[in-house]
């Protein structure tokens, strides 16, 4: 029951605490708006011509490949943190998936998906 009642109020504490912080910045806030104020602020410059730019398929491309290979390996370090208490299973499956992750990042590679240009 003690462990409870620590919950409880470490519950109530975080709730103090933003309840305390969200009163502070309405305390103080900026009363008065201006114009300047409500612009849109791009690197503290106004922007000239059309303010969407397409960008090339290519960055996308990279960055999902970086985000699913980056989320990929996470996945090893909780296997590579219990490997002596692991199986030879575990370690055949783990090779299996590092051999999906090598054929992944082939095809990557093939398609040109990894080139800048």
């Amino acid at each position: 029951m003690r462990d409870y009642l620590l919950i409880g109020l470490m519950l109530v504490a975080s709730t103090v605490f933003g309840a305390l912080i969200i009163f502070a910045a309405y305390l103080i806030r900026p009363k008065r708006s201006y114009p300047l104020k409500k612009s849109t602020y791009e690197c503290g410059l106004e922007t000239i011509g059309p303010t969407w730019v397409r960008f090339r398929i290519q960055f996308y491309l990279y960055a999902l490949v970086f985000v699913i290979f980056d989320i990929e390996t996470v996945f090893l370090y909780p296997w590579a943190v219990a490997l002596d208490q692991l199986s030879t299973f575990a370690l055949v499956e783990m090779a299996i998936f590092i051999l999906i992750l090598v054929v992944g990042l082939a095809y990557a590679w093939n398609t040109r998906a990894l080139d800048w240009v």
